[in-house]
């Protein structure tokens, strides 16, 4: 990697981390990637800190902490913290209810519906993002928020996730009306940063190509659930919420096709003019 590859790397691990420049190098220089080397310092921070007398390595979170937390917001009359729980720990938190954040935190505590925590999710999950405390859970917010918007793989599975997390108990579709909810949450987030950054066409030798092009633009969302309403239905199944059937916006709305949702918001350019019918249809007809 030239000098200077390495320095626009840092700077942009730094804003998604927002840890120090001789910390983002360590990763990079151990990782090489910089997705890889995010998800890596999220999941130890503290990787290449050596403690000293002067030093001492950083506590690890307290399960007895968590759990007296927990039980300050469990539902008195169940195992579980609840909505009204939910509510609190949102105002001690000082987050919105409907702060896309709290997706992530879903995923990384196992949340098994919304407005729902159970103890084992909790700890296990408070202590491996290694945290134990309200203010400390307040100050890893905008650090899930950043990793959200701007690693691809971690934002993936967070997606992925919500669709187990919103569905109602017993249910194997999720309704659509939450499925337009969330996808309003985590599309336009994840077009905030790199998460869902545009990847460039290549040319039929290979090359990357130069041409100046752009994404799926945060407007599209919005067409996606009219699109949607228009043909009706009350849910939306797994398939759907993975391989959905996205509609070609560059004429007037009239191509439907099969393929993997985030893959197509990351490869189409605005015009939707590099994204090949035929070729999908080819691939869908080996698949079936």
């Amino acid at each position: 990697m030239t000098d200077q590859g390495m320095e626009d790397n840092i700077i942009q691990f730094v804003g998604v981390t927002g840890t120090s420049t001789r910390d983002a190098r360590n990763f990079l220089e151990k990782y090489k990637r910089v997705d890889v080397a995010v998800d890596a310092y999220f999941n130890n921070p503290h990787e290449f800190n050596t403690p000293t007398r002067h030093q001492p390595a950083p506590a690890a979170p307290s399960t007895s902490k968590l759990t007296t937390l927990f039980n300050s917001y469990k539902d008195p009359d169940g195992d579980e913290i609840t909505v009204d729980g939910t509510i609190k720990l949102c105002g001690d938190l000082e987050v919105d209810p409907e702060d896309v954040v709290l997706l992530a935190v879903a995923f990384e505590l196992k949340s098994p519906g919304i407005g729902r925590w159970t103890k084992q999710g909790w700890t296990e999950g408070w202590k491996a993002l290694r945290v134990d405390t309200i203010p400390a859970m307040k100050a890893l917010l905008p650090q899930l928020r950043a990793k959200l918007s701007n690693d691809p793989a971690y934002f993936r599975k967070v997606y992925n996730y919500t669709f187990e997390f919103g569905r109602s108990e017993g249910q194997r579709s999720l309704g659509m009306d939450s499925a337009q909810a969330f996808w309003a949450l985590l599309l336009p987030h994840g077009l905030t940063g790199s998460a869902l950054s545009h990847i460039r066409a290549e040319s039929s030798d290979g090359d990357v190509s130069m041409e100046d092009e752009e994404g799926w633009k945060s407007e599209y969302v919005q067409w996606w659930f009219d699109f949607l309403n228009e043909k009706g239905g009350k849910g939306v199944s797994k398939d759907t919420w993975v391989m959905v059937c996205i509609i070609s916006l560059s004429l007037c709305l009239s191509y439907l096709k099969s393929i993997q949702f985030l893959d197509f918001l990351r490869s189409i350019d605005c015009k939707f003019s590099n994204h090949n019918i035929e070729g999908q249809i080819r691939f869908r007809l080996r698949e079936s």
